[in-house]
């Protein structure tokens, strides 16, 4: 585990869409459950809802996308260094880290994923199809897991996850309604445990 600040340790939230689990993980913050502080929101969509959340709560925001920046990636390294950020948090953030900021985070990089790794991760695993591959599976058990980024789509090392159960009669809808509960749980107690302690 890299050496971090005693507290609060400074994060990044990455988000493609409304952000719930930056909610949560605002959440944790603000009853002292996370000796954290959110920095810095970015999202390569203008419109996402993690966007205007953060706005309301006056965390700096930043729109980075190919639409916006002729070098994304270059553009979020620099601002994560000028916002000081400790840990990269990836919380339904629809690209691919550039490797550059992957180098420059490695051991700092989180990701959380809406089922079992390695077996339902990888390139087009997001979302629903995660959900849906689950039940055509027929696993008794999926569940939210949270991750270290590497390189590569959802093969760094698994650092904390929470089984969530297929009942009988389970829709895709149903299960990522429960597996997204779990997340909200898990992944600022992940952060915690890995960054806070």
């Amino acid at each position: 585990m890299e050496s971090l600040p005693v507290a609060p340790v400074r994060l990044a939230v990455l988000a493609s869409g409304r952000g719930s689990n930056l909610v949560a993980i605002h959440e944790a913050i603000e009853r002292d459950a996370l000796r954290a502080t959110v920095v810095l929101v970015v999202s390569n969509n203008s419109s996402a809802g993690a966007l205007a959340f953060a706005a309301s709560r006056g965390i700096p925001t930043a729109h980075i996308s190919a639409r916006t920046h002729a070098d994304p990636g270059g553009a979020l390294l620099e601002r994560l260094a000028a916002c000081a950020v400790d840990v990269v948090v990836l919380a339904g953030y629809m690209k691919q880290l550039d490797p550059r900021v992957v180098a420059a985070y490695r051991g700092r990089a989180v990701n959380i994923h809406p089922g079992p790794l390695p077996a339902f991760g990888g390139p087009g695993m997001f979302g629903a199809h995660v959900h849906a591959a689950v039940l055509r599976a027929g696993i008794p058990c999926s569940g939210a897991t949270v991750h270290l980024v590497s390189e590569q789509y959802d093969e760094g090392d698994v650092i904390a996850h929470e089984p969530v159960p297929v009942v009988p009669g389970d829709t895709v809808e149903s299960l990522a309604a429960r597996v997204l509960e779990a997340e909200h749980s898990l992944y600022w107690r992940a952060i915690a445990r890995q960054y806070c302690g």
